[in-house]
């Protein structure tokens, strides 16, 4: 990731709205993770606090948007638990990660861990230190125990792609 230059002593710095909105010009930001940014590069709690009001005032910064837009690039590789994670670990608020988590209600996470298991592996496991393995891989991404399982007996019940028909 590209730094800015150094910021010369004799200089005031930037104004947190200027800063505020390049940062969003380049993707979008969650409120908490915005301000931390902000004030890492030296704006004061204070103006970084004023400057998002501002950018939410004009629509330009939304919790919202951003979580729905990290679970539509996160859906299909990762379970809703990782998800959900990722979301608290943004500082994303709880009633905008709970309304964004909510459209992937209607999602089977067994075919979904089943098809990311297939493009990672594609042949059951051998044996039980090959299904260990595969069950912790589903297991990091954020599937439950029950869903891992599920979707490796499915896998396991799958013909074989070589095999006649």
């Amino acid at each position: 990731m590209r730094r800015p230059p150094p910021r010369r002593l004799d200089r005031p710095a930037p104004p947190a709205l200027a800063v505020a909105v390049r940062m969003l010009a380049r993707r979008d930001y969650g409120r908490a993770e915005l301000r931390e940014r902000l004030i890492g590069r030296g704006v004061a709690e204070a103006d970084a606090d004023a400057a998002l009001d501002e950018l939410a005032r004009r629509g330009l910064l939304s919790d919202l948007r951003y979580a729905e837009a990290v679970v539509a690039q996160k859906a299909g590789r990762y379970g809703r638990r990782a998800i959900a994670h990722a979301l608290r670990e943004k500082g994303v608020d709880e009633a905008a990660a709970a309304s964004a988590l909510a459209s992937l209600a209607g999602r089977d996470e067994v075919a979904e861990a089943l098809a990311l298991w297939r493009r990672r592996y594609g042949a059951p496991p051998a044996g039980e230190r090959e299904k260990a393995r595969q069950v912790r891989f589903l297991l990091a991404r954020g599937y439950s125990m029950s869903v891992a399982l599920k979707a490796l007996r499915a896998a396991a019940s799958l013909p074989d792609d070589d095999s006649p028909a």
